[in-house]
């Protein structure tokens, strides 16, 4: 049956809405004898205004009149009684149906608002149902029911639907936006939620809008000014932004959640700091909230607290308003161990360490999590950091920030002299890759370091020590940083923290190694061996190596020697009198705090000399510490961390001890350095120090020919020294005699010292 059209055109008056019900239904509503139900109709309420409405018939409407609900006559600035021309209004259904509309949503009324997830697609899917074969407006305001809960809905943007697809034909891709258009059956509807709306919404229609990318367009990653962190901010970037990056529909649709924290840990001055910055610079975030670990603490009850919760206030709300197109907020805690301590086992009895801990697990990971930020705490001591923070949705990213590799050196150092460069101010024979070579264990802080004490040994040149100081400009014009200005540097003003402090075992081998036999090339041809398969093998990355022997022989030399000779980044002399005076926990300390600073570099050497001293050994009594010998045989035991290598070299004069203490077999290997033994090779050893004339050496030879001698090199030197202070007639008997009363010489046999 065809449907009968009606020419329209009427002065009617505006009406308030006869029942609930019909507000809902977004037409207007007029009597049976004026209009039917389902026409279309334009509302003139000034000559410049039109509105185009659908109508429903009701029986209760006056004839001449046309009922509004509040929010159409919101819309169009209607009154009641107003009058206004009604015409019919008919749509070009080849231009003018919806292909897609945006429209706001937000509650209806505030007071009840719920934080319930609504689904949009199916609030879409109801949306065309109750609306379908009606007229919609930009700008146009109407209610919608959905779940049992009122609706206040805007349209924001009207599309219309592809000519090609209403012919049956492949879409052409064309979008062309309208003023008013015919929902259909097959239009798509996508909700946005309001601004400042609370209302969560979940599912593919939920937003139309393109979302900002986090990354900022004009980052540019080769200026980061991050060097020799590569594969660390590779590692960052994918767990902690890889979801961010992508749409959040498919992340949602994966079940994905964002990491929320980020842990740097690792030595003094590798970068950690400069990473949580660029990392703020990085995205399109708002600006990165800085806080040092001891400022959050108050000495008022509740105040730390209070503190804690201020910074994640912005991101709370911007979530409650926005949800999931919140921008990020990035809070970056330094020495975040200062303020996160393991809970219990401070000593204050006021447990402020502790409800601090509880306020940042609750803001992180609590009920009402957040999804719009980004934790990233600092640490030079990861240990001390309660295990609650650790764990997985948390600070769930752990990387550690270590000293940097020669490769990253080189961008370090780069980055550090690339403004010297651009300005002429950089010599041509300053070689990076050299200076990168010789800076064994320097961190970034070091580096930077070096770099500023050569500029001032350079500008040091250029000021006229006179009685007033001043620069000589003329020279000034052509100022340059050498080669040598760095290696001055290098040699004087800045060493690394975890590196070979010379001055720390060249005391040791003051006077070299005498090698006066076979035994000592022995050893030294050892320590090569062990040396070598420390840097080459990946089966044994822990060696460990005891050089024992009597006292006075030469062991802490020859230790101190095979470990310069290694030329591994890192050395250091673990020595009872470097603790003369400690505790035995502090002792544990100290020994400790020595193998986990070589634990943070590629390549180490750590030296436990006089280990029977270290342990309080004395044979009266007998007295040793334990704490201090299973603490060493834990660490001698301990295979460093991936990817690293230490050889450690003990010395000891009691090997006996050690054998009773079952500390032997935490050495892979034990080498013994004997004392000189015979007279031919105390001759030998005069000779390759040079200290007695040939004359004097001969007569010597002449005494000791074959006896048996036992002195080690050590009291050999002091006896030596000894007898060069007689006149020279007086020189040889001095030290022969020496040789005697130390030793008890008996006649053709033996001096024993």
């Amino acid at each position: 049956m065809a449907t009968r059209v009606v020419i329209f055109f009427k002065t009617m008056q505006a009406a308030r809405c006869p029942t609930d019900e019909l507000s809902l239904t977004n037409c207007a509503v007029v009597s049976e004898k004026d209009l039917q139900s389902g026409q279309h109709v334009t509302v003139k309420t000034t000559p410049n205004h039109k509105f185009a409405f659908t109508v429903k018939t009701h029986h209760t409407v006056v004839p001449g009149t046309i009922a509004f609900s509040l929010p159409q006559r919101k819309w169009a600035g209607l009154s009641i009684g107003q009058e206004v021309e009604v015409a019919n209004y008919n749509f070009d259904k080849s231009k003018q149906c919806i292909g897609a509309m945006t429209i706001e949503i937000d509650f209806l009324q505030k007071k009840s608002t719920d934080s319930s997830p609504y689904d949009s697609d199916k609030m879409a899917a109801e949306f065309i149902q109750q609306f379908n074969n009606q007229a919609f407006s930009v700008t146009q305001q109407l209610v919608f029911s959905f779940c049992d809960k009122l609706f206040g809905l805007m349209v924001k943007d009207i599309e219309a639907m592809d000519a090609s697809i209403l012919r049956g034909e492949p879409a052409s891709g064309k979008k062309q936006k309208i003023e008013v258009g015919l929902m259909v059956g097959n239009s798509q509807v996508v909700f946005e939620k309001a601004e400042s709306s609370s209302l969560t919404l979940v599912g593919k229609a939920k937003t139309k809008e393109a979302r900002q990318t986090i990354i900022n367009p004009e980052w540019n990653f080769e200026k980061m000014g991050i060097g020799g962190l590569d594969k660390e901010f590779s590692d960052i970037f994918r767990r902690a932004f890889a979801s961010r990056v992508f749409p959040p529909d498919i992340v949602e649709q994966m079940g994905c959640k964002h990491v929320k924290g980020i842990l740097l840990f690792g030595p003094p001055g590798c970068g950690k700091t400069l990473m949580a910055r660029q990392i703020g610079k990085m995205l399109n975030s708002r600006e990165p909230k800085i806080v040092n670990g001891p400022e959050i603490l108050n000495k008022y009850v509740g105040e730390s607290e209070a503190n804690i919760r201020k910074l994640f206030a912005e991101a709370e709300e911007e979530q409650k308003r926005l949800g999931a197109n919140s921008g990020l907020h990035i809070i970056i805690f330094d020495e975040l161990d200062a303020i996160c301590k393991q809970r219990g086992t401070g000593a204050s009895s006021t447990g402020v360490h502790d409800t601090v801990v509880n306020q940042l697990l609750s803001k992180i990971d609590g009920v009402e999590q957040l999804n719009n930020i980004l934790v990233i705490g600092m640490t030079n001591r990861p240990d001390l950091i309660d295990d609650a923070l650790m764990r997985p949705g948390r600070f769930e990213v752990k990387m550690e920030i270590g000293l940097p590799d020669e490769k990253g050196r080189v961008q370090i150092l780069t980055i550090h002299t690339n403004k010297m460069r651009n300005f002429n101010l950089l010599a041509g024979d300053v070689d990076i890759k050299e200076l990168a070579f010789e800076t064994k264990n320097y961190s970034g802080a070091e580096l930077e370091g070096l770099v500023r004490a050569a500029q001032s040994t350079a500008m040091n040149r250029h000021i006229k020590a006179t009685s007033t100081v001043e620069v000589d400009m003329e020279r000034a014009e052509k100022l340059q940083v050498t080669r040598d200005d760095f290696k001055g540097s290098l040699n004087n003003d800045i060493k690394p923290a975890f590196g070979t402090n010379q001055e720390d075992y060249s005391n040791y081998i003051m006077n070299g190694i005498i090698k006066w036999g076979d035994p000592v090339t022995h050893v030294m041809d050892d320590g090569e061996l062990l040396v070598q398969q420390t840097k080459n093998s990946d089966r044994t990355p822990l060696v460990a190596v005891l050089l024992e022997g009597p006292p006075h022989s030469g062991k802490t030399a020859l230790a101190a020697k095979i470990a310069e000779d290694s030329q591994f980044p890192f050395i250091k002399i673990c020595s009872p009198e470097k603790m003369i005076g400690h505790s035995e926990i502090s002792k544990c300390q100290a020994i400790k705090k020595v193998f986990d600073d070589a634990y943070k570099s590629q390549l180490s050497c750590v030296v436990v000399d006089d280990i029977e001293r270290l342990l309080d050994y004395v044979p009266i009594g007998p007295r040793f510490s334990n704490l201090v010998l299973q603490a060493l045989l834990v660490l001698l035991k301990k295979a460093p961390p991936k990817g690293r290598k230490l050889l450690i070299i003990g010395t000891t004069s009691r090997k006996d001890v050690l054998q009773e203490m079952e500390m032997l077999d935490a050495f892979s290997t034990t080498i013994h350095v004997p004392n000189i033994s015979t007279g031919e090779q105390l001759v030998d050893a005069l000779e390759l120090l040079g200290s007695f004339t040939d004359k004097e050496r001969a007569s010597i030879a002449q005494q000791l020919k074959g006896k048996r001698v036992w002195i080690g090199i050590k009291k050999l030197l002091v006896f030596i020294e000894m007898s060069l202070q007689m006149d020279q007639d007086y020189r040889v008997t001095k030290f022969l005699s020496l040789l005697r009363d130390e030793g008890a010489l008996n006649e053709g046999d033996q001096i024993r010292i």
